[in-house]
């Protein structure tokens, strides 16, 4: 039951984050067109995984990215020092998701191409 009660919590912060998060929806619709194209840039098993998963964690880091920000809003909406920092580290770290996705994509779509 408890299960049950995690996966409905999650599926909330995903809406949650699909109604309200502009970037979410751009990232959303990335992913939607991409999830179909995997499988034909993808030579094995493992770069399919690897071309979902670097997919799956951009989605996720935003949605952490999200929780923070919305956390840090209700904590001050003054101009603070520490919320900035928090904001911009959560801010990075969506920036390193999209660079390890671009990566994985972009060597798979090499060796699909030159390979």
């Amino acid at each position: 039951m408890r299960q049950l009660a995690a996966f409905r919590n999650s599926l909330a912060g995903l809406r949650f984050g699909l109604l309200r998060e502009a970037a979410l929806r751009e990232e959303m619709t990335l992913i939607a067109a991409s999830l179909p194209v995997a499988p034909l840039i993808a030579r094995d098993p493992w770069t399919l995984v690897a071309l979902w998963g670097s997919l799956l964690l951009l989605l996720s880091i935003e949605l952490l990215n999200t929780g923070i920000e919305k956390l840090a809003d209700r904590v001050t909406r003054q101009d603070d020092e520490l919320v900035k920092a928090a904001k911009d580290c959560g801010s990075a770290a969506v920036l390193m998701a999209i660079l390890i996705a671009a990566m994985v994509w972009g060597v798979a779509l090499w060796d699909r191409v030159f390979a």
